[in-house]
Formats: structure tokens, sequence, C-alpha cells
């Protein structure tokens, strides 16, 4: 059977249980990342193209609510970074995911601060750069993930990176929702998982209750991926916006046309969907209701438990 509890994972970052959420831009807030971090996972605020004075609240907000270890991802495309780091800093996170640009000029930063930096990459080749210049962990991303994705399967991805890391823990990203797909990225090499559409449909996540049905009623079939022409990729539920945008990659525009802030929250006006990037993961497709936090983490467990109960049987 899989050990879930006291894996070099969770002692790295003293949590109970080796599942991360992700840190969604515009969608990672104070009360998710709490609720996670409280029910045994590692919670993350996702800063997005926030600013300082937002993260700092939201940090402290955190703070208030848990005892608990959780993280902030930095998105090192937000022109804000350097404010970003500072709060960050200051707040005393534990914990650095980073994204969306070259995390190596921070690392040591972070790291003479007691703070722990786990880089978020999509390629094997790239997981490896990441451990020798001094990551404590690295989380290799499928490109089955909502929002930007990369090239590689999350299958594919986990056993190459495994291959070729030697010390640092690997935490799997992209499709991973419930316990049988946590259990096949254990399986596949990963020591956690990372899990992001699944707390999309949770109770404690902050967005619209319009954009928890859409998650919810969502199946692989109208999940889109837009914005490839931009070199940074999208990965979104279908609706009037998706569909502009991609009539709009058929004129040939320049990347400039489409923003990449655009994609970087999901803030749904007085409800409407339809002109909201609505950032999801194949994984919907596997998501049928809304629970807790809570629930969605014990269930998770106990059915990777069992998934791998039944694998032993089977050989």
């Amino acid at each position: 059977m899989f050990m879930f509890e006291n894996s070099k994972l969770c002692q790295l970052f003293n949590i109970k249980y080796p599942i991360i959420q992700g840190g969604m831009a515009g969608v990672s807030e104070a009360i998710l990342t709490a609720a996670v971090s409280n029910a045994g996972g590692l919670g993350v605020i996702g800063s997005g193209f926030g600013t300082a004075l937002w993260l700092r609240e939201e940090i402290e907000k955190a703070q208030s609510l848990t005892k608990k270890p959780f993280g902030v991802n930095l998105l090192l495309q937000n022109p804000n970074v350097t404010e970003l780091v500072e709060v960050i800093t200051e707040k005393k996170v534990p914990i650095v995911f980073t994204g969306g640009g070259n995390p190596l000029p921070l690392i040591n930063h972070f790291k003479e601060q007691g703070i722990k930096v786990v880089p978020v990459v999509p390629f094997a080749r790239l997981a490896k750069k990441i451990e020798d210049s001094g990551a404590d962990a690295v989380v290799v991303e499928g490109l089955e993930s909502g929002g930007h994705i990369g090239k590689t399967t999350t299958m594919v991805l986990v056993p190459q990176a495994r291959k070729i890391l030697e010390k640092i823990p690997l935490i799997a990203a992209g499709g991973i929702y419930d316990g049988r797909t946590a259990a096949a990225a254990l399986l596949l090499g990963a020591d956690g998982v990372q899990i992001g559409t699944r707390f999309l449909a949770s109770k404690e996540c902050q967005i619209h209750e319009n954009y928890k049905k859409a998650v919810v009623e969502a199946s692989d079939e109208n999940i889109a991926v837009v914005a490839r022409f931009t070199g940074h990729p999208v990965r979104v539920i279908e609706n009037e916006l998706a569909k502009n945008i991609l009539k709009m990659e058929e004129a040939n525009p320049f990347p400039e046309e489409i923003k990449a802030d655009r994609f970087a929250g999901s803030k749904v006006a007085a409800g409407n969907i339809e002109q909201t990037p609505l950032l999801c993961g194949l994984a919907a497709g596997g998501i049928f209701d809304i629970k807790s936090c809570r629930e969605i983490i014990e269930e998770i467990i106990i059915d990777a438990e069992k998934a791998a109960k039944e694998l032993a049987e089977k050989i």
C-alpha cells in the first residue's frame, strides 16, 4: 500500500498528507488556502498579477485562519514581482512555488531567509536543472492541467523526471483529482501531488457558484486550449470568450493582442460565466460534486489506498 503520511514531502513541508493545492491565480485566496492546510494538505495562495498590498492582506488573513504551513505561488511574469518577494520575505511565508519565468535568481534569496522554494516546470530536463540549482522540491506539470500548460503529458513527464532526479522530492501535477489519479502519480514515481481543478469545486473556494457549476458540468469534450499562438497556451472551459479567442486566432494576430494577465484570474462579474476565462483542467470531466476541502482530501486518501490495495491483489 502507498504511504500517504510521513513521506519525505510531508516531512519537508510539515504536513499530514502529500497533497498540494495548486496556486491558481485569481482563485486561490486565503480562505481556500487555510481550508486545505487545516485539512492536512498544503494550501497555496495564488498571487497571479496581484499587488503587494493584496498579497499582504491575503497572507495575513491566511495566518489568522490556520496555524498550519501554507505557501504562496509567485507568478514571475508579474511586473510587481520584486514587491511581492519583499512581502513574502517579511511575512515569513514558509514555502514559495514559482511559475511563469526563470526562478533561478530567487532561489538563493529565499533559502537565505529560511523559505523553501518549489518551482513548477513543464519538462524533465528543467526539473533536474532546478534540483542542481538548490531548490527544495519541484513540481512537474503535465498538459492536462488548467490554466497555462506545457507540452508533455503527466504520465510521460513524471517517470522521466523521477529517473533523473537524485535528491529532492518530486510533485506531480496535471489531471490529478481523485484517489486513483493520485495513486497513479505515486506509482509513476511522484512523492506527492498538486491538485488545482478539484479544489475549484470546493465549498471554500471563493469563485462564483456559476463557475463551480460549470466545472462540475464540464466534460473532456468542452474544455479547450486557447492562445496557443502566444507561446503561452491556456486550458479553459469553452464559453463565448473562449470561442471568440479561438476565432481571433484564425486571423493570425500578434501575440500581444491577447495579454497573459487576461487569463490570470477568473472573477465572474454578476454571475456571467460567458465572458470570463474559466481556467480548468481536463480533470473536470471526473468531478461531479462540490465538497469541503476536508471531504475532498479525505476522499482522495481513502480511495488512493483502496486503489493501491486493488493493484497489489492483481499482481
